[in-house]
């Protein structure tokens, strides 16, 4: 395993991390560093997966039980969506701190000359797109695992309602985590550039919000 060092705050050894084979310390250490990467993008994608983990959990509690043959359903959906999720997320994490990294090399790019600075810009702009694109699709799969979660805290195994109440929490916090960071990447970029990222990140709040508070909701019912 390749281990990771802090020197005056920021990493050693960080060449080409793929964060979902560290050990948590490491991570967290890396975390903690002042290196731009990795960040709050991240993290963001670090807790989807959590998430996802947690619903593949409790689907799997559920399904065979005879005691919630009323949330078999609901579980084997829940669990479709939570595996392939979870594939995505640990890819996701790594792909969100190596796209900043573009950012941060185009930044380093010579600007001697109008045409170096004309390209430059570019780059940078492009660069910085993609690293907004990155944690939108973050987001997104964020949603995908919110939308099956009321009912799975519904009807899923109550022993473990708890436990959807925590994958409930960490998606919407993946969901506004990864909108902060399309956000402020978008906020550099020319309008022309960004189109309807800001209003397709919003509408996406918006609806997380409705389907986060509906699972606690749940959750919170069969708790008593």
């Amino acid at each position: 395993m390749q281990k990771i060092e802090l020197l005056n705050g920021r990493l050693e050894g960080m060449n080409d991390m793929d964060w979902m084979e560290m050990s948590l310390r490491d991570f967290q250490s890396a975390l903690a560093s002042s290196s731009p990467t990795p960040g709050g993008g991240t993290a963001s994608a670090i807790a989807l997966g959590q998430a996802a983990a947690l619903t593949c959990m409790v689907a799997d509690l559920t399904i065979g039980k005879e005691k919630w043959q009323d949330g078999w359903n609901c579980a084997e959906k829940a669990q479709l969506v939570a595996i392939n999720i979870f594939t995505k997320a640990g890819k996701l994490a790594k792909d969100d701190s190596d796209s900043f990294d573009k950012v941060m090399e185009c930044f380093k790019m010579p600007k001697s000359n109008d045409d170096e600075i004309q390209v430059r810009r570019e780059a940078i702009r492009s660069a910085t797109l993609n690293a907004a694109l990155v944690p939108l699709e973050t987001a997104k799969l964020a949603f995908e695992l919110l939308e099956v979660l009321p009912e799975l805290a519904d009807k899923g195994n109550a022993n473990a309602v708890s436990d959807v109440g925590v994958a409930s929490l960490l998606a919407s916090a993946a969901v506004k985590g990864a909108l902060f960071n399309v956000d402020i990447n978008v906020s550099s970029l020319p309008k022309e550039m960004v189109g309807n990222l800001s209003t397709e990140s919003q509408e996406l709040l918006d609806k997380s919000r409705i389907l986060s508070k509906d699972s606690i909701q749940n959750v919170r019912n069969r708790l008593g």
